[in-house]
């Protein structure tokens, strides 16, 4: 059985030496109770009830392919149309969850969190790995850069597993969430085989694959009784987030081809308003205070993980109610230094993952039902997607956002929002 690796460990500045600093996401697999993996909404224009036949209520789904996919209309259950920012208004703060991963085990936690989402209205990520739609018994239909045939550092669900991982994508589909990708095999770590060191042509094979996974399960699989996922995966596909934050100068022009709009793959990023890096929105996991250390850590449960436990996924239990707690403040504090000051917007990452006990899918919960409140308070908090967030960010006057980048992190405009 693979266990949790340190490879893709990254520093961040200043106290990052301290401890094992902050680390990117690690590799495991199913085996171990967890998947790297990403609710529902709000109702605004194009929403529509999903039904039976997985597929937004009064449309006629038109097959795609060998009918894996299927065009269904809009998606539902999407918010209003985003409009621009009028002089000394004061910006939403976004808030994204995502997930890395996306494929059900059987633990339960990608309909746990799309009932949570549909709960307290927020719209979510999912970043599906490809390779959670294959069958195992065609994983040489998998032909990695710079690894042997059907490799992978991520293990192969089981069919059973594939088909609930595809009924829980249609769902969160239908509940407005996006999918994006998480790319397949999970190639990690500074080897000639590492993302790292993929070149733009091999960036562009690893997503071709990825996508015709999605697009031909039907046809991989011969399950001939399951209904179509009800999206155009070429049209639905608009960003993603690479393993281990690895590899992303090669990607960008491969998703500037392609016309994706955001990549969710930099390491390290402050709480502070994206710009775009080669044409593409940037939009990095981001340093947040960690409770009771001198150092920050990456907004994702691994690197709560790796400054709690040493990578351990199955750490003595006694320290399961501190660490919990820890990681739940570091995500409340991050929320929290954005909305009081700037608004950045706040971008956290996860995996459907159990380690230590679960604390961290707990924490994430926690989290999200503190920002929920302050939703229901009245205050214009927006828990959305990445597509959605950048929907409202393409919907801006250039120059406003240029001026709200001038504010840095936990820095509120001097005067006053009104006279900024």
């Amino acid at each position: 059985m693979r266990h949790i690796s340190r490879r893709g460990a990254i520093g961040l500045g200043a106290g990052a030496a301290a401890a094992f600093g902050v680390a990117g996401c690690g590799s495991h697999t199913p085996s171990e109770g967890s998947s790297h993996a990403g609710g529902s909404p709000g109702k605004g224009r194009g929403e529509g009830k999903g039904e039976g036949t997985g597929r937004p209520s009064g449309q006629p789904a038109r097959p795609i392919g060998d009918g894996s996919t299927a065009f269904t209309g809009k998606q539902p259950n999407q918010p209003p149309a985003p409009e621009p920012l009028e002089p000394g208004q004061t910006p939403p703060q976004f808030v994204v969850f995502s997930w890395d991963g996306a494929g059900e085990v059987g633990n339960g936690l990608f309909p746990r969190f799309l009932d949570l989402a549909k709960e307290h209205g927020a719209h979510m990520t999912f970043f599906l790995s490809g390779l959670y739609l294959l069958p195992e018994s065609k994983k040489r239909l998998y032909d990695p850069p710079n690894n042997p045939r059907g490799a992978s550092d991520i293990g192969y669900l089981t069919d059973d597993h594939i088909k609930d991982t595809l009924k829980n994508i249609r769902r969160a589909w239908l509940d407005g969430h996006e999918i994006g990708t998480h790319f397949n095999g999970h190639f990690c770590g500074e080897g000639h085989g590492s993302v790292a060191h993929w070149t733009p042509q091999q960036w562009r094979s690893e997503i071709d694959q990825a996508k015709s996974f999605v697009k031909e399960w039907r046809s991989n699989s011969g399950w001939t009784d399951l209904p179509s996922l009800p999206f155009d995966y070429d049209k639905e596909l608009v960003g993603g987030r690479t393993p281990c934050l690895l590899g992303q100068d090669n990607l960008l022009p491969v998703a500037r081809e392609l016309g994706w709009r955001y990549d969710a793959s930099s390491p390290g990023g402050l709480q502070v308003w994206p710009d775009k890096k080669q044409g593409i929105w940037d939009l990095p996991l981001q340093q947040i205070p960690f409770p009771g250390r001198s150092f920050e850590v990456l907004s994702m449960d691994y690197n709560m993980l790796a400054n709690q436990s040493v990578n351990s996924t199955n750490a003595p239990a006694h320290n399961y109610p501190g660490w919990r707690e820890q990681s739940a403040q570091a995500y409340i504090q991050g929320f929290k230094r954005a909305y009081e000051t700037n608004r950045a917007p706040f971008f956290v990452g996860n995996h459907f993952e159990q380690w230590n006990g679960g604390i961290y899918m707990d924490a994430v919960e926690e989290a999200l039902k503190h920002i929920a409140r302050e939703k229901d308070k009245g205050e214009d908090v927006r828990l959305v997607s990445f597509r959605q967030f950048t929907d409202w960010l393409d919907a801006q006057r250039p120059e406003v956002l240029a001026k709200l980048r001038t504010l840095g992190v936990g820095q509120a405009p001097a005067g006053g929002w009104k006279r900024f």
